[in-house]
């Protein structure tokens, strides 16, 4: 069973958890921009039974034009170690990160924009597993999506699961995506601090490249079987607004900014890995067989305007020769019939059985174990 587990995991460890052998500062900075309406309630579900540690909380607020600045100050007069920093003027999500984190002064330290929460006890939990493994310089866990009022959460007590660095990030490459909800990640401070703050260039994908960088000098952690954090669903989620998720257009920003992701890790902390190379080879190999197979399924639901050629040209980019792979081919293949709906068939019904197989193994595999 263990080596099952293992390979289901992609290498990971179980552990049975440990108590809290001290008490440790954690830090959670929680930038704001116009989200006032949402502040109060992610304070107070910081602060919500948090056992064992004690609390350094940063709210930044970014020259909000709305009540922000006026909740955050009550905030801070009603709970001891909040402190209130605020702009002048709009710096934009990038600066008001790297300024909250930069004031940080706990053992440990996660990011929490203002309209996501945390669940109870879960800053505890990090904490603990954090406390007991000193290589381990990221902890992350499940987290809700919600719309309204939260939902329940499991908050009972998890299975650790602890990756080598190494064995996480060749995970990432093979599989391309992001795997770490940002309202669940708690850093080692010393971890960040070695390996630097967000990048202006990366707005959308910045989280990602961030936990790349960690697991690139540290060992990686994953708390199973509870919800570490509750991520709001609105009309204003600056994913939505910014970076058009949710659109073919989306996909596109999505895949240049991964890509540039695995690029900038493997150009900085990570390019003396022994397998630098092989990694970003298969990061690239990954992504742009992705942008082929997401032309094929627009081609296949007949849509007219997708930007084929945008996603083409990418893959291209990205591996000079992918047309010469089976992806590649496939492509091809597909490209040559057009806007032509496929119907099921028994020659082609197997393949796409097994390809929407493989993706319900990963998806099972992401909610469950975080890999």
């Amino acid at each position: 069973m263990r080596d099952v587990f293992a390979r289901l995991s992609l290498g990971g460890t179980r552990k049975v958890p440990t108590s809290l052998r001290r008490t440790p500062l954690v830090s959670v900075v929680i930038p704001c921009y116009n989200y006032g309406r949402y502040l109060r309630q992610c304070v107070d579900s910081v602060r919500n039974n948090q056992p064992g540690i004690e609390l350094d909380i940063v709210i930044v607020d970014d020259a909000s034009t709305d009540d922000t600045r006026r909740i955050a100050d009550e905030l801070k007069t009603k709970y001891q170690g909040t402190r209130v920093l605020s702009h002048p003027v709009n710096l934009g999500h990038i600066a008001t990160y790297n300024e909250g984190l930069a004031a940080a002064v706990g053992d440990y330290v996660l990011l929490l924009s203002a309209d996501d929460l945390v669940t109870a006890g879960a800053l505890s939990r990090s904490a603990a597993l954090l406390d007991a493994e000193p290589g381990i310089g990221l902890v992350y866990g499940r987290a809700i999506d919600f719309y309204g009022e939260p939902p329940a959460s499991r908050t009972g007590s998890p299975t650790w699961i602890t990756w080598k660095g190494l064995d996480w990030l060749r995970g990432r490459c093979r599989l391309g995506y992001n795997v770490v909800p940002t309202p669940t990640a708690m850093m080692r401070t010393s971890v960040l601090r070695s390996v630097g703050g967000y990048r202006a260039d990366l707005p959308h994908a910045g989280d990602f490249e961030m936990w790349l960088r960690a697991a690139a000098v540290s060992d990686v952690g994953f708390l199973y079987g509870v919800d570490q954090g509750l991520y709001r669903c609105h009309d204003k989620n600056m994913n939505s607004n910014m970076f058009a998720s949710g659109t073919d257009l989306g996909q596109l920003i999505d895949l240049r900014q991964r890509m540039q992701s695995f690029e900038a890790v493997f150009a900085g902390v990570g390019g003396g890995l022994a397998e630098a190379d092989e990694l970003l080879a298969a990061a690239r190999a990954t992504l742009a067989k992705k942008a082929l197979w997401t032309n094929n399924y627009a081609y296949a639901r007949g849509k007219r305007n997708f930007p084929y050629a945008e996603f083409e040209t990418f893959a291209r980019k990205t591996v000079p020769d992918i047309m010469n792979s089976s992806a590649g081919r496939a492509y091809a293949r597909r490209k040559r019939l057009g806007l032509l709906r496929m119907p099921l068939h028994p020659l082609w019904a197997p393949a796409a059985f097994a390809a929407r197989l493989r993706q319900g193994i990963l998806q099972w595999r992401y909610q469950t174990i975080g890999v």
